[in-house]
């Protein structure tokens, strides 16, 4: 089975982003733990700061599917809870080249 590459954005309001981004580096180390993940990078957009932009890659759709059932992940959106400018868009990949 190939690889399942993942992109996720999640935009914070202003007053949000530094609580957020913390939270959102405490979830990329425990991620990168996981057994399933191949990598798992977080970056903030340059053209909208607050932005937050992770690239994953996963072993598999299940290993995918434990990640999002995960205790940071839990942790992780608890933190977004009201502090988000927009929905978190999840962007599974299927290759094109």
């Amino acid at each position: 089975m190939s690889e399942l590459h993942v992109v996720a954005t999640i935009p914070a309001k202003p007053e949000a982003v530094d609580a957020l981004r913390v939270a959102l580096r405490a979830l990329v180390a425990a991620s990168r733990e996981e057994e399933g993940c191949l990598a798992y990078d977080l970056y903030e957009s340059a053209a909208t700061p607050g932005t937050f932009v992770t690239m994953e890659r996963w072993t598999s759709q299940q290993a995918l599917d434990v990640h999002m059932q995960s205790p940071h992940i839990a942790e992780a959106l608890a933190a977004a809870d009201g502090q988000l400018s927009g929905d978190i868009a999840i962007h599974p990949l299927v290759p094109m080249s």
